[in-house]
């Protein structure tokens, strides 16, 4: 036996049927393995492959020194510390996550129906007949101003029409004389005051019927987000059509070819049309364009689903708020009468929970459910209606992207203009959360009845949190972005809503006190006679 084929012996030994040790085997050897490996790989590939044998050899001798494998061979970071290479997958974490919120909520769940029993009852609803009476009628009102503002931008069309044909011929290389722009801002006057008192006619006309004769809140809360709709597309509608106006009866070169390519499909003063403005009316959008992005057909069972989550979520809606919602909202009362404040903090902290849930399925209801159904029917192309809000690392950016519609109509109809006429960043940003803030209080106070000022001071403060969390944003470290992130939730899931929903509650108790008693006393709620 030769030397090589010695060391090559295996060291183990497997006892015979006799009972007598066997011979050990000879194992093959490194040379001839690396022999055959590269007469193998000569006549696959025309050459040997001396790499394929090295590790063929390493292998044969790990499987021979099983004890000797260096386990320890490199420098590698831990999997969790901050100088490793790799992101580490946090999927295994956020299962676990799920897990312990539907645990917990499920024991919230039991304790809850434990302790109130089912407070769910279809048929005992406070839904006067006059309220559902003047919210539809409303609701078929309210379209009618825009049609008054149709009227005034048809009038000014025409008369747009008439002054450029009597002008005379320009080649579009000069501006503007001085006395024509001095007629177009007279003119410009004229049609922004009609269109002002139009609009503000409307709006304060569906407040006045809201407060003081809609009691329901939900009804109230549906017929007064109209009128803001409504008064918000009107504005762009006569802001956009301005402009339009300007560029068309007075171009200098190069405006009109500089106008937006998807404009040029519907020109001024083509667009003032009665099926334009109805469009812009069903349009899941604030802002005026005379053409929007179209898409070729509808897709029904696209819009079935979407309506049928809408169905769903405020199912779950409904149920949480009246089974979960309303009860620590009741027993938070005798607390905020008291000042106990350590007790209103733990409502708070309750309370927190329920909101974000509530808010949640609404937002998705709203935003992506509802918007994108009514999108495909209307065929709107642009399903752009909110961005990744729920990474914010800042107030400010939470602002711009949870909300893309009203953040558009304020940055085009608001921010911009008064920037472009010289005002700071500061003021123009202040302007924008004032107007943010009054609607915000009507569209919570007045279907409410209680213009307490909580919706209007929730919102104009943003402004303080979002100056001192906008450094966060710009910082280029991950720590920086998750304390702003962690800020924006605090703020967004404590201090904010649960804090707001509170008030008002206790405001509607003050004022009616109908719930809180039918459900101390066990009696269904009441509401005032029609």
């Amino acid at each position: 036996m030769s030397q090589a084929t010695a060391t090559g012996t295996s060291l183990d030994s497997s006892p015979a049927s006799d009972g007598v040790t066997q011979r050990t085997r000879p194992a093959v050897s490194a040379n001839s393995v690396t022999r055959e490996r590269g007469n193998n790989a000569s006549q696959a590939n025309g050459a040997p492959s001396a790499l394929d044998a090295t590790e063929q050899l390493r292998r044969t001798f790990r499987k021979k020194y099983r004890h000797v494998e260096a386990i320890h061979s490199q420098s590698r970071p831990s999997c969790l510390g901050h100088d490793t290479t790799e992101t580490p997958s946090f999927l295994g974490f956020r299962n676990l996550m799920v897990i312990v919120l539907v645990v917990g909520n499920l024991r919230l769940v039991i304790e809850n129906i434990q302790k109130y029993g089912v407070l769910i009852c279809i048929r005992c609803h406070d839904f006067r007949r006059i309220d559902v009476q003047l919210g539809l009628s409303l609701y078929f009102l309210i379209p009618c101003h825009l049609i008054i503002a149709y009227f005034i931008e048809l009038v000014a069309a025409q008369q747009a029409r008439s002054s450029r044909a009597r002008a005379e011929k320009r080649d579009g290389t000069t501006s503007p004389t001085e006395d024509e722009n001095k007629k177009f801002q007279a003119t410009w006057k004229l049609v922004w005051g009609a269109h002002a008192v139009n609009v503000t006619i409307a709006l304060a006309f569906t407040t006045y019927m809201v407060y003081f004769h809609i009691h329901h809140p939900l009804i109230g809360t549906l017929t007064e987000m109209h009128a803001i709709i409504v008064w918000l597309k009107t504005a762009s509608y006569a802001f956009t059509n301005r402009d339009l106006r300007h560029a068309y009866l007075h171009p200098i070169k190069g405006e009109l070819d500089a106008l937006p390519e998807i404009y040029k499909t519907c020109p001024y003063p083509q667009n003032i049309t009665i099926s334009n403005l109805v469009y812009f009316w069903w349009a899941p959008t604030l802002v005026y364009q005379p053409a929007y992005p179209r898409t070729d057909n509808i897709r029904w069972l696209f819009v079935f689903k979407r309506l049928g989550e809408v169905v769903c979520l405020s199912v779950f809606i409904w149920f949480t708020s009246a089974q979960y919602a309303v009860p620590v909202l009741r027993n938070s009362l005798d607390k905020i009468a008291s000042l106990d404040y350590p007790s209103i903090l733990e409502r708070l902290l309750k309370l927190s929970t329920i909101s974000l849930a509530i808010w949640l399925a609404g937002f998705f209801a709203l935003f992506q459910s509802f918007l994108n159904a009514l999108a495909e029917v209307t065929k709107f192309a642009d399903r752009s209606f909110y961005d990744a809000w729920w990474n914010s690392e800042s107030l400010g950016m939470y602002w711009r992207t949870w909300n893309k519609p009203v953040y558009q109509f304020f940055r085009r109809h608001v921010y911009s203009p008064m920037r472009s006429r010289g005002w700071s960043h500061r003021v123009s940003s202040l302007t924008v959360f004032l107007v943010s803030a009054i609607l915000h209080e009507l569209l919570v106070g007045v279907p409410t009845h209680n213009l307490i000022g909580v919706a209007f001071l929730g919102m104009f403060l943003q402004l303080p949190l979002i100056q001192m969390t906008a450094p966060l944003e710009r910082m280029k470290s991950a720590h920086g972005k998750l304390l702003g992130n962690i800020i924006f939730w605090v703020s967004f899931t404590i201090l904010g809503q649960p804090f707001a929903a509170l008030m008002y509650f206790y405001a509607w108790q003050a004022k009616y006190g109908s719930v809180s008693m039918a459900m101390t006393s066990g009696r269904q709620p009441t509401c005032p006679p029609a």
